[in-house]
C-alpha cells in the first residue's frame, strides 16, 4: 500500500505535492519522493523516512515547476532501501518519465524475467519498474498506446501516476483494486489516492479515475482513454481500505470511510449484543467501529487505552526481555479507570495475534474484570497479493486456529469477528464490487502462491 499525489498546472507544484503526501502519510512511512517538470526537464528528490524527514524548505525550492508527482512508500515488493523509493525515473529517447505506483502486480516476476531475457537492465527490485520498462518498450507507437499495451500485459493492482515531461498521466487497473481521485486545484488539477489530500490542499473533488481508464492531462485539460471498454473486468475494490487502511475523513470508491466504519460497529452490535461497563477502542484503528457499537448499544464509549501520537518509525528494537516496551510505547491503559470493570474492546482486525495479545494483556494487568474483544471484520485467513502486506497464510492466526483457540490464546472472555454478511452490509451498494480474498480465499484473478515480498531480491 502506498500513497500517490499528482499536481498539474499549479505554481510551486512540489510544495502542494509535499502537503498532499503529508495527508497520505498513513499509506506509507518507509520513504517519500517527488518528481517535478521544471519547464525543461524532470528533476527529482527522494529519501527514506517520513515526508517531514525526507524534505525541507531548501529541497522543495529546488524542485521548481508546476507539474509534479509524489509517492509515499509502504513496501509489498522489494526491500525498504533508497533505490526502491518512488517516483522511479528513467530517460529514454529524449524523454524523461517518472512513475509512482500504488498496488501489487501478480505477474511482475514473470514479466521481469522475460524483459531481462530481452536485454532490459533493472535498477531496483520493485514490481513497479516492470511497468515503466513495458511502457518504454512500446513507446515508439505513442504514449497512450504504450500505456494501453502495458495495461493489457500486467495483472494485479495498479493505480499509477506517470510524469512524461509536460504530461501528467493517471491510469488504474480494470478491477479497481486501489483508489485514485481527480480534483481541481487553483485552476489546475490534482490527483491523489484519497480525498483527504484534497481537503488539505483546498482542491475540489471531481471524480475517481475509473477502473481501466487512462487519463492524460495536458494544457487542454484531462482527456480519457478506455482500453478495456470492450473487455471490462468485474470490479474488485479492496474492502480493507474501509476496514483499516484509508483515513476516516476520506471518500474511497465514492463512499465515506468514517460512515462505513461506524456501520461496522452497528453491525457488530446486531450480531453480538453484549452488556458491559463501557466500550473502548484500541486506538486509532478501532475508534470508529467502537463508536458505532457504542451508539447502537447505548453503552458509553470510553478511551481506556491512550495512544502516544509521537511514535514514528522505531529503529531501536527491544530485546527479548524488553519486548513489551514496543507495545507500551504506543498504547497505555488507564489503570484507575479500567480496574474492576467489564469492558468491550473493539479493533479493526486480527492478523498474527501477537500484537493483540500484548495489548489485551496490558488491559488485563490494568485490572479489567472481564474483557470482550470484538473485531470489525471476518477472520483473515488468506494472504493479500494486491498491495497489503499480509503475511503468508501460515503466519495468519485465523488460518490455522479456530475462534475458540484464538480466544484462549488471547486470554479473554469473549472473542467475536464480524460476519462476512455484516461486513458487506456495511458498504451498501458496493457489496458486489469488493475484493474479499483475504477472508474467503476467492481471488478475483489468478495469483502465484509462491510469491514472496523479497522474490526479486534473490
Amino acid at each position: 500500500m502506498c500513497g500517490l499525489v499528482g499536481i498539474y498546472g499549479v505554481p510551486e507544484a512540489a510544495k502542494y505535492t509535499y502537503f498532499g503526501l503529508f495527508a497520505l502519510q498513513h499509506r506509507g512511512q518507509e520513504g517519500a519522493g517527488i518528481a517535478v517538470f521544471n519547464g525543461k526537464r524532470i528533476v527529482e528528490y527522494k529519501n527514506l523516512g517520513l515526508v517531514s524527514e525526507a524534505f525541507n524548505e531548501k529541497i522543495l525550492q529546488e524542485l521548481a515547476g508546476d507539474i509534479a508527482v509524489g509517492h509515499v512508500r509502504y513496501s509489498t515488493t522489494g526491500a525498504s532501501v533508497l533505490q526502491n523509493v518512488q517516483p522511479f525515473c528513467v530517460k529514454y529517447s529524449k524523454k524523461t518519465l517518472a512513475l509512482a505506483h500504488n498496488g501489487n502486480l501478480v505477474n511482475a516476476y514473470a514479466l521481469r524475467c522475460e524483459l531481462e531475457e530481452e536485454g532490459h537492465i533493472f535498477q531496483t527490485t520493485l514490481d513497479s519498474e516492470v511497468i515503466i520498462h513495458l511502457i518504454v518498450k512500446y513507446l515508439k507507437e505513442g504514449l497512450v498506446y504504450a500505456i494501453a499495451k502495458t495495461m493489457k500485459r500486467i495483472k494485479g493492482a495498479y493505480s499509477v501516476l506517470l510524469l512524461c515531461d509536460d504530461l501528467l498521466v493517471a491510469f488504474r487497473d480494470p478491477w479497481g483494486f486501489r483508489p485514485l481521485a481527480l480534483g481541481i486545484l487553483n485552476g489546475g488539477y490534482a490527483l491523489a489516492s484519497e480525498t483527504c489530500a484534497f481537503d488539505l490542499l483546498g482542491a475540489e473533488y471531481l471524480r475517481d479515475v475509473a477502473p481501466g481508464e487512462i487519463l492524460v492531462i495536458d494544457s487542454n485539460g484531462p482527456k480519457s482513454f478506455l482500453p478495456f471498454e470492450e473487455d471490462p473486468q468485474p470490479l474488485s475494490h479492496c474492502i480493507f481500505e474501509f476496514v483499516y487502511f484509508a483515513r476516516p475523513d476520506s471518500f474511497v470508491f465514492q463512499k465515506n470511510v468514517y460512515l462505513v466504519r461506524k456501520n461496522l460497529g452497528y453491525n457488530l452490535f446486531k450480531e453480538c449484543p453484549l452488556s458491559a461497563d463501557f466500550v473502548m477502542p484500541l486506538p486509532d484503528s478501532g475508534t470508529y467501529a467502537a463508536l458505532g457499537y457504542s451508539q447502537a448499544s447505548g453503552l458509553p464509549l470510553e478511551f481506556g487505552v491512550i495512544r502516544n501520537h509521537y511514535i514514528g518509525r522505531t529503529f531501536i528494537q527491544p530485546s527479548e526481555k524488553l519486548r513489551d516496551l514496543s507495545v507500551k510505547m504506543k498504547l497505555n491503559p488507564v489503570k484507575e479507570f479500567i480496574r474492576g470493570k467489564e469492558v468491550i474492546v473493539v479493533d479493526d482486525s486480527l492478523v498474527r495475534g501477537t500484537t493483540s495479545k500484548n495489548r489485551i494483556r496490558s488491559i488485563r494487568l490494568a485490572g479489567a474484570k472481564k474483557i470482550h474483544f470484538l473485531i470489525s471484520c471476518p477472520p483473515l485467513r488468506y494472504p493479500c497479493f494486491f498491495g497489503i502486506d499480509f503475511p503468508q497464510a501460515r503466519e495468519l492466526i485465523a488460518s490455522k486456529h479456530s475462534v475458540e483457540e484464538i480466544r484462549k490464546f488471547l486470554d479473554i472472555d469473549t472473542l467475536y469477528y464480524l460476519s462476512l454478511e455484516g461486513l458487506l452490509d456495511s458498504v451498501g451498494e458496493l457489496r458486489d464490487k469488493v475484493c474479499l480474498a483475504c477472508f474467503t480465499g476467492n481471488y478475483p484473478l489468478e495469483v502465484d502462491f509462491s510469491f514472496r515480498k523479497d522474490i526479486t531480491e534473490i
